[in-house]
């Protein structure tokens, strides 16, 4: 019986430990030593968001594909990219265009990575 109570007393336990208040937490790359990188943190975002119009071949309007580092790079150090997706919601230009706005710590996440230097 005491083993019981034990075995319940840790499973609660466990299962209150895996509890969130942000959805954020649960669809945002974890950024590891402060060091924001391509392959751990950002291709996520762009593969999850944007490469169903920035693809090998780019749709819906969409003029550049984003699907290697080099073209992420090249669209984050010319300013287009984060100027699109950091535009307010509905605003003429905002990306991901007609969905909603990436989360702010997503976007926080690709800011961070360009001033981290664009790391692969």
């Amino acid at each position: 019986m005491k083993n019981t109570k034990y075995f319940i007393f840790i499973s609660f336990l466990f299962i209150a430990s895996c509890s969130t208040n942000s959805e954020d937490d649960l669809t945002n790359p974890i950024v590891l030593n402060n060091t924001t990188t391509y392959t751990l943190n950002i291709k996520q975002i762009i593969d999850n968001n944007c490469t169903s119009c920035h693809g090998a071949s780019p749709s819906n309007g969409a003029s550049t594909s984003l699907v290697t580092y080099a073209q992420v790079k090249a669209s984050v150090q010319s300013g287009s990219l984060l100027d699109r997706i950091s535009r307010a919601q509905g605003s003429s230009g905002m990306m991901p265009n007609f969905g909603t706005r990436l989360p702010q710590t997503s976007i926080d996440l690709i800011a961070d990575w360009n001033t981290d230097g664009l790391l692969e």
